[in-house]
């Protein structure tokens, strides 16, 4: 039906449950970075980090007043926590502390029924599959791999590397424009009625809109092209394919 389809990752092709609000996770990060020579306590920790996440989005504001969704690099929030006591690490470092981060936090991370037959398939078929996420790559790529899909995609756009996210057209854009791709030809696929459909629908792809557990309460059909209600990421095929 498409020659392209792009897809969101969570809550879309993945099921994730991740929790930063618990309080054993600051514990244990605050433990390994002590370890590491950069001492601090749960609390203190967490209030440092909110400060530099704040701080690393100003930065981006200004560089970028164009982008009305914007993201950030967490590496550089990971990394000034060190810095911020006076400790030097290499990037491996710094990447080995958001993936601690990140496993302390993620309870779980499944593909949804036939996520990986619907890519092989749309593939077969001999079309060209993307993803667009609004995810940390420091976070995302090793999750897709756990997941065994980081191969089935023809590219990967993610919106930490862009520093904008989902549903402004400039991240949209990003992945249109690199690829080459017709918004006429493309479909946008996704759980978000504002990130993925209303974000797609604004750059003039058609949506296909699935409600699965962890999307935002509609009251309506999101004004999708497509739409399934119930969450069974198996209708997909009858769309897509």
């Amino acid at each position: 039906m498409y020659k392209n389809y792009m897809f969101d990752l969570y809550g879309t092709l993945a099921d994730i449950h991740t929790d930063e609000g618990d309080i054993a996770l600051w514990e244990k990060t605050a433990e390994y970075y002590t370890k590491k020579g950069a001492r601090y306590t749960a609390a203190r920790l967490w209030d440092t980090y909110i400060k530099f996440v704040d701080e690393e989005k100003a930065v981006i504001n200004r560089l970028h007043p164009e982008y009305k969704y914007i993201d950030i690099k967490i590496e550089k929030v990971f990394k000034k926590l060190y810095s911020d006591k006076g400790v030097e690490v290499s990037d491996e470092e710094v990447l080995e502390t958001a993936l601690f981060f990140r496993d302390l936090s993620r309870e779980y991370i499944r593909l949804y029924d036939g996520i990986k037959e619907l890519l092989d398939d749309l593939k077969k078929s001999g079309a060209n599959v993307f993803l667009l996420t609004n995810a940390q790559r420091s976070f995302t790529w090793d999750e897709l791999r756990i997941l065994g899909i980081r191969d089935k995609f023809d590219g990967i756009v993610i919106s930490s590397d862009e520093e904008c996210s989902k549903p402004d057209p400039h991240f949209y854009n990003a992945l249109l424009s690199r690829y080459k791709l017709d918004p006429k030809e493309t479909i946008m696929v996704g759980n978000d009625p504002t990130a993925d459909i209303k974000g797609g629908k604004g750059v003039g792809l058609d949506t296909l809109y699935i409600h699965t557990n962890i999307s935002p309460e509609i009251d309506e059909n999101a004004d999708a092209t497509y739409f399934i209600p119930d969450g069974n990421t198996l209708k997909m095929r009858d769309y897509l394919l």
